[in-house]
């Protein structure tokens, strides 16, 4: 049987765990959470903190703009697929995900829907990156996220502001195909998924 797409796996648990502060990172990764969303850490402490989460059978996604003593360059990329190991890459800035696209790594383009000016724009951007998943903050907007996805031909997730249950619900209802949440206890959502997914196939 052919091991599950990082996209699969997204899919099979829509919780994304957003992990905000790295000296935690052991006591995280027994959550029910398939994908890890790194938002913090530094060039020093990437590699370790990368090989923690695969070796939990978790896939590491960094989000490249956040991370200390990196500069948004190209090259920053080829570090982190050769020397981090991460599985993929998160970033504001088309030019790092085409690199990163370049690479194999998997890419999400992180949208911040603020006003009609960055909904038009989307198109735009995303031709010039061209990533697996766009992540659309805030989290509650849920409104639009039908017309990203439509819009961006690609999955939409949702971001930021996302602290209950029933905020992860509406997103998931409204055209999200997954959530990112620093709120660990988000990730039992993942196992009610699987439960019904389970019954849905008998």
């Amino acid at each position: 049987m052919q091991p599950l797409s990082i996209l699969e796996r997204i899919e099979r648990s829509p919780v994304i765990l957003a992990v905000k502060d790295t000296d935690r990172i052991d006591q995280l990764l027994d959550g029910d959470h398939d994908v890890i969303f790194l938002l913090a850490g530094n060039i020093c402490t990437l590699p370790d903190t990368v090989k923690k989460i695969q070796a939990s059978g978790k896939v590491a996604i960094i989000h490249i703009d956040l991370m200390d003593g990196f500069a948004p360059r190209e090259i920053v990329v080829d570090s982190i697929k050769k020397d981090v190991g991460a599985d993929g890459i998160i970033s504001t800035r088309p030019k790092l995900l085409k690199r990163g696209k370049e690479l194999g790594l998997f890419t999400i383009l992180r949208l911040f829907l603020l006003d009609s000016m960055a909904l038009n724009n989307v198109k735009y951007t995303l031709n010039q990156c061209e990533p697996d998943l766009v992540e659309v903050l805030p989290g509650i907007v849920t409104r639009y996220f039908r017309e990203v996805a439509r819009i961006a031909n690609r999955p939409v997730i949702a971001g930021g502001l996302i602290k209950t249950s029933q905020d992860v619900f509406d997103a998931l209802e409204n055209g999200a195909i997954a959530i990112s949440a620093s709120t660990f206890s988000l990730g039992q959502i993942n196992t009610l998924f699987q439960e019904k997914r389970k019954r849905e196939s008998r």
